[in-house]
């Protein structure tokens, strides 16, 4: 193995983190819903992030700094990916949730880049509109085959882990897949399957390393 991406938000982050933001401003359980629907792959990852985070307009800019900067960790996240590097492996992070949230566990957890999406901001308030890498439910396999050719890193070297629809795109170029207590659609394409809530079970699986 020579590459490890891992999605963000219910992977190496426990919850969403557009869920945690809706609770700021009492919608929490209007933005879940359809988090949820996304995730299960009935909703087009597009139209859902752009619908959600429209819902987020007028929340301050200081507040989601301030919320991003205080996520829970999933249990076992920095300890896998601390040993995945200690074994030479690029560590890279693909989310359809924001920068404000990646850059800052970047620090935390010491992977080697991060891809992710731009909440838009005007005069310190959310303008509801966003922009980024990772915008598309097509985003994280287009990606993950330009670094793959930019590190000349083949997909049998390559491993993905993730929880939602929309990393299905990036399965389809790796071949060790690893669906982390993930929805049901994501683990028909694994070949991995872990339901404990604990990523060092990666660590566990000689697939992996």
């Amino acid at each position: 193995m020579k590459l490890c991406v891992f999605d963000f938000d219910s992977t190496l982050m426990d919850g969403e983190t557009i869920d945690i933001l809706a609770k700021e401003l009492g919608i929490e359980d209007k933005i879940s819903k359809i988090t949820k629907e996304t995730m299960q792959g009935n909703i087009d990852f597009y139209e859902s992030l752009t619908k959600r985070v429209r819902y987020l307009k007028g929340l301050k800019e200081k507040q989601v700094d301030e919320i991003c900067h205080n996520l829970p960790l999933m249990p076992g996240a920095k300890e896998t990916i601390s040993e995945l590097k200690k074994r030479g492996h690029k560590v890279v992070i693909f989310s359809g949730g924001f920068r404000n949230a990646t850059a800052w566990a970047k620090d935390i957890l010491d992977f080697d880049a991060d891809f992710s999406n731009i909440l838009h901001t005007s005069h310190g308030y959310l303008s509801g509109n966003i922009g980024g890498d990772m915008m598309f439910g097509s985003s994280k396999g287009d990606m993950l085959q330009k670094l793959q050719k930019l590190l000349n890193i083949d997909r049998t070297d390559t491993m993905v882990v993730g929880d939602g629809a929309n990393d299905l795109s990036m399965f389809k170029f790796a071949d060790i897949r690893v669906a982390f207590c993930a929805k049901d659609i994501l683990k028909k394409e694994a070949n991995v399957v872990i339901d404990k809530k604990n990523l060092t079970e990666i660590l566990k699986d000689n697939r992996c390393m």
